[in-house]
C-alpha cells in the first residue's frame, strides 16, 4: 500500500508540473487557506484553478496553498476571492457566512476573524468580501463613465466616436481590480465581464453603426445587471426601445434613443430607475 501511495503521489506531481507548464507569464505565491480534509482540498483547488491561467495546490496539514498563475490575466487576490466564494477563508478574504454554513460538516473548519487583513483596530470587519463601495469610490465608476460616453455617441449616430469610446470602455473593463469589488459586484462581474469585453471590443473594431448598435444591446443588458449590484450616488434610468426590443442605460430621464439617433430620437420609455 505504501508503494501504491508513493506512485500516486509521483503521478500527481507530474500532472501538476504538466499543467503548470501550460501557464505563461508565471508568477507563484503562497498563502494560508483554512480547511480540514481532502474534500476541502478538492473544492479549494477546483475553485481557484482556471485552465492555462491559474493553478492552486493546497496542503491540508499545513493549510498552505501555492498559487501559480499568468500575471497578465489574473492575480492572487482574484484567485483567493474565488476560493472565498466557495466557502474557504484565507489571510486576505473571508468566505460569506451563508456559503460557509452550507459546507459539509467535515469541511467546517474553525474560523478566526481576527487577522489584520480583514479587521481594523476597532474590530470592525473590513473584509473585501463584505465591503459595500460607494459609487464615487467604486472600481466600476470608469466603466460607467465610458459606457455613457459610448451611448451618447450612438445617440448622435457618430460611428467614429463610438468606436473610440468602445476602445476606452475595453480598457476600463481590463483595468478593473476585482479585489476592490463588493461581494455583490464581484458575483455579477464574474458572470458578465467576458461578454462586456467582447461587446465593447466589437464596437471598437468597427465603424459600422448598425453593427455597433447590435453589440450595444447585449452590452447594455450586462451593464444593467452590473449597475443593479452597485451602490449608485445618482439615479440611472433603464430605458426601452420597442422597435428594437432592446434596452439602454442613461443618466438623464429624457429618452434619447441610441438605436435610431435623430431618426427616432424620443422613441422609447423608462422602465426602471436605479438608485
Amino acid at each position: 500500500m505504501k508503494s501504491l501511495s508513493s506512485i500516486i503521489t509521483v503521478m500527481m506531481l507530474f500532472v501538476s508540473l504538466f499543467y503548470t507548464a501550460q501557464i505563461k507569464n508565471t508568477k507563484t505565491e503562497t498563502t494560508k487557506i483554512y480547511g480540514n480534509c481532502d474534500m476541502c482540498k478538492a473544492t479549494i483547488e477546483k475553485s481557484g484553478n482556471i485552465k492555462n491561467v491559474a493553478m492552486v495546490s493546497w496542503d491540508k496539514d499545513s493549510k498552505m496553498a501555492t498559487l501559480t498563475y499568468d500575471s497578465s490575466k489574473t492575480n492572487g487576490q482574484e484567485i483567493l476571492k474565488r476560493i472565498a466564494n466557495a466557502g474557504y477563508d484565507s489571510e486576505s478574504f473571508y468566505a460569506p457566512d451563508d456559503i460557509y454554513v452550507k459546507l459539509p460538516s467535515c469541511c467546517q473548519y474553525k474560523r478566526n476573524k481576527t487577522t489584520t487583513a480583514a479587521t481594523n483596530n476597532h474590530g470592525h470587519d473590513h473584509s473585501a468580501m463584505n465591503m459595500e463601495n460607494k459609487q464615487s469610490d467604486s472600481p466600476l465608476k470608469n466603466i460607467q463613465t465610458h459606457y455613457f460616453s459610448l451611448k451618447n455617441a450612438l445617440v448622435k449616430s457618430d460611428a467614429k466616436t463610438a468606436s473610440a469610446k468602445g476602445k476606452e470602455l475595453t480598457n476600463a473593463i481590463t483595468a478593473v481590480k476585482m479585489n476592490q469589488l463588493s461581494t455583490a459586484e464581484h458575483n455579477v462581474w464574474m458572470k458578465v465581464m467576458k461578454s462586456l469585453n467582447n461587446d465593447a471590443s466589437a464596437i471598437a473594431k468597427t465603424q459600422d453603426i448598425r453593427q455597433q448598435r447590435e453589440a450595444f444591446k447585449t452590452l447594455s443588458k450586462n451593464m444593467y445587471n452590473l449597475l443593479k449590484s452597485s451602490k449608485l450616488s445618482t439615479p440611472v434610468y433603464y430605458q426601452y426601445c420597442p422597435m428594437q426590443d432592446a434596452n439602454w442605460l442613461s443618466t438623464e430621464s429624457a429618452v434619447k434613443n441610441p438605436y435610431y439617433g435623430s431618426k427616432m430620437l424620443t422613441c422609447g420609455n423608462t422602465v426602471e430607475t436605479l438608485k
